[in-house]
């Protein structure tokens, strides 16, 4: 399996699809960025910001060069906003007791999102210095989304922003210290 996923044709084929989705990340927030105030920009798109940062990663990776702190921002961000929108779709599947076709393509594309965070850790070569830096941008992205109300928008889940807000700070930590577990702790033990 490993021989498969780090073979130079698939992670070609990773990157590309990493590459177009990124793109078609950025194009479905067009609407929500062009009422962002212009300072907030950077921290809208989340979910297409850290397909960006694994993007970035295995482009230097097929070049043979390691950037670790794009690896942090990379594992922190694909495995928080892929968990986190999976879980935002059901929670909009149980509110309004149904999901539209790109609610279910989300949560199969974030999910998938999650999925190679982990799957891809080996390659990475974090440091503690590295995820201090994206643990910093990644809750930092939380005051901006929470306090200052530049959250991804779904609609019907207005009303529960705070819950949202709460959790998501939680879940940030869970990823922080996943990657910290994954890419640290456990390599000093080997």
């Amino acid at each position: 399996m490993k021989t498969l996923l780090y073979h130079p044709q698939m992670i070609m084929i990773v990157f590309l699809i990493n590459l177009i989705g990124t793109i078609y990340g950025y194009y479905w927030y067009l609407p929500q960025l062009k009422d962002t105030p212009l300072i907030f920009i950077a921290f809208v798109p989340d979910s297409p910001t850290a397909s960006l940062f694994f993007t970035i990663f295995l482009y230097f990776h097929m070049r043979g060069r390691n950037i670790p702190i794009v690896e942090a921002l990379a594992f922190v961000s694909l495995l928080k906003y892929g968990i986190w929108a999976v879980v935002m779709n059901i929670l909009t599947l149980s509110v309004n007791g149904s999901l539209g076709w790109e609610g279910y393509m989300l949560m199969a594309s974030h999910g998938a999102m999650a999925l190679q965070a982990l799957l891809y850790s080996p390659l990475y070569k974090i440091k503690l210095k590295h995820l201090t830096i994206a643990a910093i941008f990644t809750l930092h992205n939380e005051i901006i989304d929470y306090v200052f109300g530049m959250m991804p928008v779904y609609p019907s889940l207005s009303s529960f922003a705070k819950e949202i807000g709460y959790f998501t700070f939680w879940l940030s930590i869970v990823c922080i210290l996943t990657v910290y577990y994954v890419s640290i702790y456990k390599r000093q033990k080997m």
